[in-house]
C-alpha cells in the first residue's frame, strides 16, 4: 500500500479540513507550503469562485493541493468537471456518495478520497474504487457523525484495504500517534488551523478557538438530523432551547442559523455566529503559523521519531 505521503505528493501525511467559507486559497497555500496538504473548501461557492480560489492558490504555492467539494451543493455537478479542466490532483468529498464522478475524475487522474463517518459507508465507497478515505470521528468541529475517533478509526482500518485519514479530536503529536496506533496513514486538521496566523476567520474566531476549555463545545441539530459542532453562545444556547420545544418553530430556527457561519467567519460575531470547532479546541493554547503547527505535530511524534 502506498504512503498517504506518496498518494498526495506531501511533505507531511496531513491533510487540511475542507472548511466552508474558511478554507480559501490562503489557508490551503500556506498549509501545503508548510509541508502538509491544503485543500480548497468549495462549500457552497459557485463554480468560478472555486476555479478563481484554485488558481490563486497556484499563485501563491507549487506544492501540491486539492479541492474539498461538498455533495449536497447545487453547484457539485459544475465543479466536478471544472477541477478536471483545472488539472486538480486529489478531491476529498463530503455530505454523500461520489460514486456518480468517480470514472470521470480516476479517468482524469484524480485521487478520491471522500468523508466517512460509519464503516458501513467505507465499505461501500471501497466497494466503488475511492482511493483512501477520511474516517471522522464526533469529536470534529462542523457537521458530524455519532461515533467517536478512537472507536471509529480502527474498525475501518480493520474493514477495508485502502488508506485512512483519521479526522476528528486531532490537535498535536499525541493525537497524530494515537491515529497511527489505530492504524490510520495519516491525519486530517482542522480546529487546530483555525488559530493559524493564515487562517481568513476573523480574530475574534482565533480568539474565541485559543481561549475554549474542554466543555466548550456543544452539538446542535441532533434531534433534526443534521448535528453540527460549534463553540457555545447564545446563538447554540437558543437553537438548543427551541429543539426541546414540543411546537418546533422552524422559521424562528431558521433565521438563527441563516448566515451565523457567516457572521462568526467574517464579521467575527461571537454572540450569534456559528462558531464551528471541534472538541480539539481545548488544546489549541495560542496562534502560530502553519508551519509551526504541522512541525509541532509531525515532527515531535513518536512516529516521525521512530518510536511506533
Amino acid at each position: 500500500m502506498k504512503t498517504l505521503q506518496e498518494i498526495l505528493g506531501s511533505k507531511y501525511p496531513i491533510i487540511q479540513g475542507g472548511m466552508a467559507n474558511i478554507a480559501t486559497h490562503k489557508l490551503a497555500a500556506a498549509v501545503s507550503e508548510a509541508g502538509g496538504f491544503g485543500l480548497i473548501g468549495a462549500g457552497g461557492w459557485n463554480v468560478e469562485r472555486v476555479r478563481d480560489e484554485i488558481r490563486k492558490t497556484r499563485e501563491l504555492t507549487n506544492k501540491p493541493f486539492g479541492v474539498n467539494i461538498m455533495l449536497m451543493s447545487p453547484h457539485a455537478e459544475a465543479i466536478s468537471d471544472m477541477v478536471i479542466e483545472e488539472g486538480i490532483k486529489v478531491v476529498t468529498t463530503g455530505a454523500g456518495n461520489p460514486g456518480i464522478y468517480l470514472e470521470k475524475w480516476h479517468q482524469a487522474g484524480i485521487k478520491v478520497i471522500p468523508v466517512v463517518p460509519s464503516v458501513s459507508l467505507a465499505k461501500r465507497l471501497v466497494r466503488n474504487g475511492v482511493d483512501a478515505l477520511i474516517v471522522e470521528g464526533t469529536e470534529a468541529g462542523g457537521h458530524i457523525g455519532e461515533i467517536t475517533t478512537f472507536t471509529l478509526v480502527p474498525q475501518v482500518c480493520d474493514a477495508v484495504d485502502v488508506p485512512v485519514i483519521a479526522a476528528g479530536g486531532i490537535a498535536d503529536s499525541r493525537g497524530f500517534d494515537a491515529a497511527h496506533i489505530l492504524g490510520a496513514s495519516g491525519v486530517q486538521i482542522g480546529t487546530v488551523l483555525l488559530a493559524s496566523t493564515e487562517c481568513p476567520v476573523h480574530e475574534n474566531y482565533k480568539n474565541k478557538v485559543v481561549k475554549a476549555k474542554d466543555t466548550d463545545t456543544v452539538v446542535t441539530g441532533r434531534n433534526t438530523g443534521a448535528p453540527v459542532r460549534v463553540i457555545k453562545n447564545k446563538m447554540s444556547r437558543r437553537y438548543i432551547e427551541l429543539t426541546k420545544e414540543k411546537d418546533i418553530d422552524l422559521e424562528e430556527m431558521e433565521k438563527l442559523t441563516l448566515g451565523s457561519l457567516s457572521r462568526a467567519v467574517f464579521d467575527g460575531d461571537m454572540v450569534t455566529g456559528s462558531i464551528m470547532a471541534g472538541q480539539s479546541a481545548g488544546l489549541v493554547k495560542k496562534i502560530r503559523s502553519c508551519k509551526e503547527i504541522l512541525e509541532d505535530i509531525y515532527l515531535k511524534s513518536l512516529t516521525y521519531k521512530g518510536v511506533i
